[in-house]
């Protein structure tokens, strides 16, 4: 089997753990290595390739489904974003790109003037948190806060997760990926999303 024909397999088993268990890209990679039985030194499927697989999957299986609890999601994460808008809140992650199901979490990148700000006015408005460390977009230890946020349309409660991020972080945020497409969008892009979105139906 080519290499090529390998990455499609494992973007494809992959893709499904995606969308059926919610399971972040990294993880279900490798835990499609792992089911496909082959070795872990194998190379994993891009990014690109998995998105494609992902949304390939969504549209055979999940076609029914998806749009709405996409749409409630990104509402959900609106709400957020205007909750929070004076950490400039930008929308990351499946939720934007448009591959998220019920079981996605929101991610949320926050670019703060001071780091701790964010942190403050969560414990202010009462708000429980779980703070924890993850690798940002710029491959970087980033702090992140997590909710948990009912989202009343699917009657699920959703993670919510603020990256904390430097304010100059922003400066090379916004730069298109291979395709021309913007990785993040602020609460203005994402209406303008849900306005094309309610276009169509």
């Amino acid at each position: 089997m080519s290499l090529d024909n390998v990455s499609a397999e494992i973007a494809q088993a992959a893709a499904r753990i995606v969308v059926e268990e919610g399971l972040e890209w990294g993880a279900a990679k490798q835990r499609a290595l792992r089911q496909l039985g082959l070795p872990g030194r194998t190379a994993l499927p891009d990014n690109e390739l998995m998105e494609e697989a992902v949304r390939e999957y969504i549209e055979l299986f999940c076609a029914d489904t998806q749009p709405r609890e996409l749409r409630a999601l990104r509402e959900l994460a609106l709400v957020w974003m205007d909750r929070l808008q004076e950490f400039r809140p930008h929308l990351a992650g499946a939720v934007w790109r448009g591959t998220a199901t019920r079981l996605s979490d929101i991610y949320l990148q926050l670019f703060c003037d001071d780091p701790k700000s964010a942190e403050i006015a969560l414990i202010n408005n009462q708000v429980q948190y779980e703070p924890s460390t993850v690798t940002g977009f710029q491959g970087k230890p980033v702090e992140a806060l997590s909710i948990h946020s009912l989202c009343k349309p699917l009657n699920e409660t959703v993670g919510v997760h603020l990256l904390v991020y430097d304010h100059d972080d922003m400066r090379g945020a916004m730069k298109p990926d291979s395709r021309g497409r913007s990785p993040r969008g602020d609460a203005k892009a994402l209406r303008k999303l849900l306005e094309q979105e309610s276009e169509h139906e």
